[in-house]
């Protein structure tokens, strides 16, 4: 799942590099124009004023995610409130198969517990595989079997090279954590700036950690943060460990009561959509929706859309099957775009999230997908799910999205974010975007493709608020259309080439990272369509 995998590697980078630094952007830079302003945002705020004073409509955005804070201040008027339901009554008024689906529905619930945690898709898919081939004679296989075979054969080298490196990495965390330790026994049990430079090292280890953390403190790092960003990374690090080494399906029966080999289920889970851990949807909602000019934290990109919360996404890997019934709620319960900020990189149920996407297309809803923070070449690689469906099939109402950054530049793509020349349609806002998150912080930067994706599904929101006229695929093709285009070459993220005494980031025209060759606009789209009016 990539809000998962994004947050140990951001955070794992942030803390062991101790070069990361925080731009000093404004609040509101993804609303923001490249034109007008010299920033890289969406263009959302010019786009408002060529559409002053004119007629626009409600539009139902479906947020697929971890789960979101529906009380937050910035977001609780705007949550999508299920018309056909009777608050409280534990009955299934409307007869769509979810009983009291007030806000949403959760498919990761169960009538007293959440799933919270899971497995990769690779672990879950080793552990159930290697009960049949750990011990299969291939020679005695038929070309089919034997094909399946060399599938698990893959799957288990991926897995065992990936524990391999989480369990490395959470030695390392956990050598970081034992570090803070000692800083704050020495400080009277806080880790800060002069804690920092009177701590006494007792080990040459210690001597580097102080020497790195120093530095990342003069860049501009806080030290709670550093703290926060060490003591979330660990945890999920430990729990992603602890649970790779299981059969989760196991827990899931429990927890949730469906059975996972059941790819036909539809009708399980529960109501509450913001799950126990609401941060990551809670930001990714405020960035599509948060109320605008409130004087309350920031903008969002639309100005009138209700959010309907679907919690299908775990601190893990997601499931197929519940995507796909994610997918088939949102649509069947009015939703126009949604919004998808998640991912992996083996879907084993792959034909029932296909036909989800083929029965979002039929109903002209838009989806918008971020596409990976792993630095990764998307054409090379895939990720899942995907707009290229099993049966050769390109879905016309998806849209993948990749990261950008504020300021132009050679950097000016994140370097975390995936990229690819046919199947990345372009790069938007997804560096330090100021959202909402849950009491007691409220508002906070956090970088992602995940971020990226949200600022997409506003933008698509705002032109079918104000132009409805537009059907899913028309809107795909002007955004594609109208994106703000850059001569210049910038770093492919991830990529770099031997130097003369270090290795040099690769460098690339937009053109050849993105299907459009651009980041996306949509005070250009609008200008185009009150043109053509």
């Amino acid at each position: 799942m990539f809000s998962m995998k994004s947050l140990l590697s951001l955070c794992f980078s942030l803390i062991i590099t101790s070069v990361f630094a925080q731009n000093k952007t404004t609040q509101n830079w993804k609303n923001l124009d490249p034109a007008a302003d010299k920033i890289y945002g969406a263009g959302t705020e010019q786009a408002y004023k060529l559409l002053k004073g004119k007629a626009h409509k409600t539009v139902i955005v479906a947020v697929i995610d971890i789960g979101t804070d529906i009380e937050h201040e910035d977001l609780k008027d705007v949550i999508w409130t299920n018309p056909g339901e009777i608050p409280g009554n534990g009955i299934d008024d409307d007869k769509n198969g979810y009983v009291d689906d007030i806000h949403g529905w959760n498919f990761l619930g169960g009538k007293n517990a959440e799933i919270n945690y899971e497995a990769t898709e690779d672990a879950r898919q080793y552990h159930k595989l290697k009960k049949k081939y750990s011990s299969a004679d291939s020679s005695q296989m038929n070309p089919e079997e034997l094909k399946k075979y060399r599938e698990y054969l893959q799957i288990k080298k991926e897995f065992l090279t990936s524990s391999l490196e989480n369990d490395e990495q959470l030695r390392t965390l956990t050598m970081l954590s034992d570090f803070f330790e000692k800083v704050k026994k020495q400080n009277n049990g806080q880790f800060n700036k002069e804690g920092l430079k009177n701590f006494k090292p007792e080990t040459d280890v210690d001597k580097q950690l102080q020497r790195g953390l120093k530095l990342a403190i003069t860049f501009g790092l806080k030290p709670q943060e550093m703290e926060s960003e060490l003591t979330k990374g660990t945890e999920a690090l430990s729990n992603l460990v602890k649970y790779n080494k299981i059969n989760t399906d196991s827990i899931r029966r429990v927890v949730v009561g469906d059975n996972p080999d059941d790819i036909s289920e539809r009708y399980y889970g529960n109501n509450n959509v913001a799950g126990p851990d609401p941060l990551h949807g809670t930001h990714v909602a405020g960035i599509i929706g948060a109320i605008r000019d409130n004087n309350k934290g920031m903008n969002g990109m639309a100005d009138d859309v209700r959010l309907m919360i679907i919690r299908a996404v775990p601190n893990g890997d997601e499931r197929d099957k519940d995507i796909a019934n994610a997918i088939r709620y949102a649509v069947d319960n009015g939703a126009k775009v949604i919004n998808m900020s998640f991912g992996k990189y083996h879907s084993p149920d792959k034909e029932v999230v296909d036909d989800a996407i083929r029965y979002a297309m039929s109903k002209d809803v838009v989806l918008v997908h971020g596409a990976g923070n792993e630095s990764k070449n998307e054409d090379a690689e895939g990720s899942f799910p995907s707009r290229k469906l099993n049966d050769g099939t390109i879905a016309s109402n998806w849209l993948e999205v990749g990261a950008n950054s504020m300021t132009a530049g050679k950097g000016m793509l994140a370097p975390f974010s995936n990229y690819g020349k046919t199947t990345v349609d372009f790069f938007a806002p997804g560096v330090d975007i100021y959202s909402s998150v849950p009491a007691p912080v409220l508002y906070v930067n956090e970088s992602g493709t995940s971020m990226a994706s949200p600022s997409v599904a506003g933008v698509v929101a705002l032109i079918r608020e104000y132009f409805p006229e537009m059907n899913a695929q028309q809107i795909c093709e002007v955004l594609k259309k109208t994106v703000t285009p850059y001569s210049s070459k910038v770093n492919v993220p991830g990529l770099t080439k031997k130097g003369l005494f270090r290795k040099k980031p690769v460098k690339k025209h937009l053109n050849e990272l993105c299907i459009s060759g651009g980041f996306v606009n949509v005070n250009n789209a609008v200008k185009l369509l009150l043109a053509k009016k």
